[in-house]
């Protein structure tokens, strides 16, 4: 499947001032399959599993000089390591963290060579460095296909060539419109986890790829076991769970058990953070820029990482997805809301790590709240997910008002339009929020 992480890679490879680059993201998101992908394109290519391969872990433990761990490895997988032809994947790093430790001196020792790190569960094993490579390495951030992505993998290339060129001034004809809108009900039950999608591709069986999401949330929970010092595994299940039923709304850490305490509910979820299965929303006063310096960290809402793990543990009735109108759907577990976050995140530059705003004013008289506020380029831009065709956008007014601004974004049903200085972008089309090319 093609991705769009895949030109970011080769922009890596390519440029002459590289650093050692480390893609992170959660499991299953196709990060070994896109660096793959890249080695091809070199005269040759050695991955490195350290859960596969635990003897190579001894190599890390002595010198760490790169010249002396290529010749090592070089040696043991009988394998060609050479600078500027060879690319080096050290896959699942988080098991060698001397491994981990050894990356910054191959940006020092030996910059021509190519190297690659990655690893399902990295994040923890970042958590516990007091340093780590600090301007000698490169983060590049992965997720879940796309909706244009996933467009593309299903044989809707020319729908995702659509949408992508649309706006205001040239919406989508009519007809291919609620044909997007169909792929965009198929997207909400399939997600953008490639297994998934590479099952639904393939067969098109909508139960078979409810069933394989099923089998691949047991798998991501059996990671559990492996956080089982932190934080009890049933503790993050019920976590995982709420986040699921919490979605749209401010997070309780209250709802996830009433039994349990609060601090390991927090513990939860900041270790699902970390594993990338959960997202944050927090909540900003969007006062300037950057929004992330105007947060507040207690204020925040949370969304599973993929729409289609999102469904399948809120439980809801396949049959009743494909036949119920598009409006009915979205409106259940606020999936609307979700999809447009997963589509900022996936359409947002790749070397920053994800971030996601909401902005929320209560006072005596009422409440306003604005679901996601974004930066284009200087601008700050306020966001309202609408899953009908219509909608009043009072608490946006309000925003604007009250920021002294006057373009907006509305992602809705309809079909690019304006509406005064809003302008409209439909459902299927939220990545194209981010799009400098697309004109407020």
């Amino acid at each position: 499947m093609k991705r769009t992480v895949d030109a970011d890679l080769m922009q890596w490879k390519m440029s002459t001032g590289r650093k050692v680059l480390l893609v992170r993201g959660a499991r299953q998101v196709g990060k070994t399959f896109c660096v793959r992908s890249l080695g091809g394109t070199f005269s040759s290519f050695l991955e490195v599993n350290f859960d596969l391969e635990k003897p190579v872990q001894r190599f890390f433990q002595g010198s760490l000089h790169p010249a002396t761990i290529c010749q090592k490895l070089a040696a043991y997988f009988d394998a060609d390591i050479t600078p500027g032809k060879t690319l080096l994947f050290l896959d699942e790093i988080q098991a060698c963290p001397e491994a981990l430790a050894s990356l910054r001196y191959f940006h020092e020792k030996m910059p021509a060579l190519h190297v690659v790190a990655a690893g399902s569960l990295l994040e923890f094993a970042l958590s516990e460095m007091p340093s780590f490579g600090v301007g000698r390495i490169s983060s590049l951030y992965m997720y879940p296909l796309s909706f244009v992505e996933f467009a593309e993998a299903v044989g809707g290339s020319g729908l995702a060539e659509t949408c992508a060129t649309a706006d205001h001034e040239h919406p989508v004809d009519p007809v291919f419109h609620d044909k997007l809108l169909e792929m965009f009900r198929t997207y909400l039950m399939v997600g953008g986890m490639p297994s998934i999608v590479e099952a639904y591709r393939t067969s098109h069986d909508l139960r078979r790829c409810r069933k394989e999401l099923a089998d691949l949330i047991s798998t991501l929970q059996d990671d559990f076991a492996k956080y089982r010092a932190r934080v009890p595994a049933v503790r993050l299940q019920e976590t995982l769970r709420s986040v699921a039923h919490q979605t749209g709304g401010k997070f309780m850490y209250s709802r996830v058990d009433t039994d349990g305490s609060r601090h390991s509910a927090k513990r939860a979820l900041e270790l699902l953070t970390l594993a990338g299965l959960v997202h944050r929303v927090y909540h900003s006063s969007a006062r300037g820029i950057p929004l992330g310096a105007q947060i507040d960290e207690g204020r925040f809402k949370a969304i599973l990482l993929d729409t289609g793990l999102l469904l399948n543990m809120l439980g809801l009735d396949i049959s009743a997805i494909m036949t119920d109108d598009i409006e009915s759907i979205v409106n259940k577990g606020s999936l609307a809301e979700a999809f447009v976050g997963l589509q900022l995140l996936a359409t947002s530059a790749s070397d920053q790590p994800p971030q996601l705003f909401y902005w929320h004013r209560e006072t005596p008289t009422g409440n306003a709240e604005v679901d996601y506020v974004v930066q284009r380029g200087s601008r700050i831009v306020p966001v309202e997910v609408k899953s009908g065709r219509r909608g009043a956008m009072q608490s946006m007014h309000v925003f604007l008002q009250e920021r002294n601004l006057k373009k907006g974004i509305r992602v809705s049903q309809e079909n690019f339009d304006r509406c005064g200085e809003i302008t409209i972008v439909p459902l299927y089309a939220a990545g194209r929020v981010l799009d400098p090319g697309l004109t407020l």
